[in-house]
C-alpha cells in the first residue's frame, strides 16, 4: 500500500509540474496563459478601462462595440528561419487573447477613444449626457 502511495504522490507531483508550473517551457515563454489584468474605474464624465498588456504594439489590437459589448483582443505571431546552408530552422510562437464588457446603457458608444503607453491599453468610455450625474442646485421656494 505504501508504494502505491508514493506512485500516486510521483504521478499527481509530475502533472502538476506539467500542467501548472512548466506550462511555459513547453509552449515558450511569449505565451500568455491568463487574460490580461484589467482595472475599470467611473468619473462623472466616463468609465476608464486600463487593461495590463506589455510586449505588445498598438497594431496588435482588436477593439469592437457591437450592440452593447466591447470587445478587447489581441494577436502576436512571431516565425524566426535560420538558415546556414546545411540546415534551416524555422520557429513559430503565437499568443492571442480575448475580453469582453458589457457596456451600460449611459455609455457613447461612437464616441469610445483608446490609446496604448508604456503597455498599458487606456479606453476612455465617455457618457451620455444624460447619464452624467448632475450637480446638487438649491430649490427656492415660492
Amino acid at each position: 500500500m505504501s508504494n502505491l502511495v508514493n506512485f500516486n504522490s510521483g504521478i499527481n507531483s509530475i502533472f502538476d509540474d506539467l500542467f501548472n508550473n512548466s506550462i511555459s517551457n513547453f509552449v515558450g515563454s511569449d505565451f500568455a496563459a491568463n487574460v490580461p489584468s484589467v482595472n475599470i474605474s467611473e468619473s462623472a464624465d466616463d468609465f476608464k478601462i486600463e487593461l495590463a498588456a506589455p510586449g505588445l504594439k498598438k497594431e496588435y489590437f482588436d477593439i469592437n462595440v457591437e450592440k452593447n459589448t466591447l470587445t478587447i483582443s489581441a494577436k502576436k505571431e512571431k516565425a524566426n528561419e535560420v538558415d546556414d546552408g546545411k540546415i534551416t530552422r524555422k520557429e513559430f510562437s503565437y499568443a492571442s487573447f480575448s475580453r469582453s464588457f458589457q457596456l451600460p446603457e449611459g455609455v457613447e458608444s461612437n464616441a469610445i477613444i483608446a490609446s496604448y503607453e508604456s503597455g498599458i491599453l487606456g479606453i476612455v468610455l465617455p457618457k451620455k449626457e444624460e447619464a452624467k450625474e448632475l450637480p446638487p442646485r438649491a430649490i427656492l421656494v415660492s
